[in-house]
């Protein structure tokens, strides 16, 4: 499989002053990441993720994000996880290769300028995807044309030695 082109780094969502997430982006997928407050055991924070929407929080208490997402992603294959405190959300994209501004509809949208360096990321990290894509296929191919080259050679010599018999 392809080298990712990771991003640089984290994206960060500030409200009111307080960090509410990170987040970034590969070609496939949108990861969330979340700091979770230390005096909670982790068994008690439920996630929740929808095609168009997400929610954490605290079983019992209202959540703490609560929101749409930008774009719809696949639940099948998205999931959530914990460790070293702080909760990573793998959103994976419905349309890959799309540049997302924020995982969050409304909420903490990269400046234009970040927005275009992303974009531009994604398209190099999806070039670099399908030119490894294109040269195994290549490759594939090659090794088939000897496969088939040494297949006629044997045929000939039969042939041949069935002529000369």
């Amino acid at each position: 499989m392809a080298e990712r082109l990771a991003p640089e780094k984290r994206h960060a969502f500030v409200h009111n002053g307080q960090k509410v997430f990170e987040w970034d982006q590969s070609l496939e997928e949108v990861n969330m990441y979340i700091e979770l407050p230390k005096n909670v055991p982790t068994k008690l924070i439920q996630c929740v993720i929808q095609a168009g929407h997400v929610e954490v929080g605290i079983r019992g208490h209202p959540p703490y994000l609560n929101h749409d997402l930008m774009h719809p992603v696949k639940t099948d294959s998205s999931f959530w996880t914990i460790e070293d405190g702080e909760l990573h959300i793998t959103l994976q994209k419905r349309e890959k290769g799309k540049a997302w501004a924020s995982p969050i509809k409304g909420q903490g949208s990269l400046d234009p300028y970040a927005a275009d360096q992303e974009q531009k990321r994604l398209m190099l990290q999806r070039f670099q995807e399908e030119s490894l894509m294109s040269i195994g296929l290549v490759l594939q191919c090659t090794n088939v044309s000897s496969q088939i080259t040494e297949m006629v050679e044997r045929t000939l010599i039969l042939v041949l030695l069935c002529c000369v018999h």
